[in-house]
């Protein structure tokens, strides 16, 4: 890894990764940290949040945070204003990774669930790719990258919503390519299968 790092490095470049004080987020931030770009997060979880801060500071990783609720499109846009002037008005790598699963039958997902889960894997990562656009154009290089699943490919059980809302994010994830390369900004989705996070943990406890 030392010499990868030789080789390959992000610094002087800016990252924002939606929840990223657990699981699949946290390892994305330490990543990106480890290879020098100066990330910001956000967790609905405060205490998380500062318990994560705090060991990356300690490593002396440049890793800052804030309190968001991403299902309050109030509160994406403040997240977003705080990016603006943290980054001084430009953001190179937007990873939407935060998301929910809620393990049902289809026929027993209720109204509640369905905002959740689309509110939280497709509604919040697409406004914030909205309203992050002028912040990746400014870089003059912008990545933007959704952590999609394979259940956005392939028929999981009790998952529809679920592979409903990353389905969506696929198909997003083609148009915003299509749509922001003449800005140089490139958008990928990542469609992990199944890892042990705390997430899944939880899901296999129930």
């Amino acid at each position: 890894m030392a010499e990868l790092r030789e080789k390959w490095s992000l610094k002087g470049t800016t990252a924002l990764v939606t929840g990223g004080s657990k699981g699949i987020g946290y390892a994305i931030v330490e990543e990106l940290a480890n290879f020098g770009a100066r990330v910001y997060t956000c967790s609905r979880n405060e205490n998380e949040l500062q318990e994560c801060l705090d060991i990356w500071r300690k490593k002396g990783l440049k890793v800052e945070g804030s309190v968001c609720d991403l299902l309050s499109r109030t509160e994406r846009e403040k997240l977003m204003k705080t990016i603006e002037d943290v980054f001084d008005g430009k953001l190179n790598i937007l990873v939407n990774n935060a998301g929910v699963a809620i393990h049902k039958e289809a026929k027993d997902f209720t109204k509640q669930d369905y905002n959740i889960i689309m509110g939280t894997n497709f509604e919040a990562a697409y406004h914030l790719s909205q309203i992050a656009y002028p912040l990746l154009k400014a870089s003059q290089n912008g990545n933007v990258i959704f952590v999609s699943s394979i259940a956005g490919f392939s028929a999981l059980p009790s998952l529809s919503l679920y592979s409903a809302s990353k389905g969506a994010i696929n198909q997003m994830t083609k148009n915003l390519a299509c749509e922001w390369a003449k800005d140089n900004i490139r958008v990928n989705s990542v469609a992990p299968a199944v890892i042990l996070t705390p997430q899944i943990e939880t899901a296999i406890k129930v």
